[in-house]
């Protein structure tokens, strides 16, 4: 999971860089046509893999929770993790749309400068923080079955103060509190979704996961941006960066909370020569 969510700040960091030098001589515009192209290819490879065998290597017994899709409706494992994502979302789409903004008009940089700060620290941030991440809550799943849980909730209840120095503070304090703040959000991104496929069966896991998808955003990055500009009109853009601060909190309670719910995961021993050739 760390390894494949890469993708997230890389392709963020991307957007970010590219786009913020693109558009000062082509056009706000001409970066999502840059951008088009890969996600073009991407999809004409798509159609050339096979499909692997579903639960071939699932350990977990089925249960009504786990192994129906109206068992999603009372599976904690599965809304812990949803919920607690949602609020993280929440955070991170809010602080992802806002954040060069801020350091444009609130502390004086340019939106080029700006724009290749934030894009810097959340590609380094997320390179690391990923598989840091996932590293750390596979390091702790043998004596703590809750440990993708764990490791987000400590590090969302760590980035409240981090993001608070972040925001109150300039030069280079406020820097460092932006790297702090994005690595601890980053974090999550591994263990979240491990958290979140081992909480149904495989043969739901793709319904659970787009049931998933659809919440976080709904609950997260749909809305904060907007809520963020509201309170911006309203107060000021730096007032407007408590609701990132407060659904961190709320997201480090709802994953604390779903630790118990976890389901113990047994690993399996590995395929012999013969089972892998069958």
């Amino acid at each position: 999971m760390g390894v494949f969510y890469l993708a997230i700040p890389v392709g963020t960091a991307a957007g970010y860089i590219l786009g913020g030098k693109l558009s000062l001589h082509h056009g706000w515009r001409f970066p999502f046509y840059v951008a088009a192209i890969p996600g073009f290819l991407l999809a004409l490879s798509v159609l050339f893999l096979s499909e692997p065998e579903r639960g071939r290597f699932d350990s977990l017994k089925e249960t009504a929770e786990r192994g129906t899709i109206l068992g999603l409706a009372r599976n904690p494992a599965f809304w812990t993790v949803t919920l607690g994502m949602a609020a993280m979302t929440f955070a991170l789409g809010g602080i992802q749309v806002w954040m060069p903004t801020f350091l444009s008009r609130v502390r004086g940089y340019s939106l080029k400068s700006a724009n290749e700060i934030f894009g810097t620290i959340v590609v380094v941030d997320g390179l690391i923080a990923s598989l840091a991440g996932g590293w750390l809550g596979d390091r702790l799943l043998p004596r703590m079955r809750g440990s993708y849980y764990f490791v987000s909730a400590v590090s969302m209840a760590l980035g409240v103060p981090v993001m608070i120095v972040a925001l109150f503070s300039g030069g280079q304090a406020m820097i460092a509190g932006i790297w702090a703040a994005a690595f601890l959000l980053l974090v999550n991104t591994a263990p979240l979704n491990a958290a979140l496929i081992n909480s149904v069966g495989a043969h739901i896991r793709a319904t659970a996961i787009a049931v998933n998808i659809f919440i976080f955003h709904l609950l997260g990055d749909v809305p904060s941006p907007s809520l963020m500009g509201y309170i911006a009109d309203r107060h000021s853009l730096q007032t407007a960066f408590i609701l990132p601060v407060i659904a961190m909190a709320i997201s480090s309670a709802i994953l604390f909370y779903g630790m118990r719910f976890a389901p113990p995961v047994r690993r399996q021993a590995p395929l012999s020569v013969e089972s892998a050739a069958e």
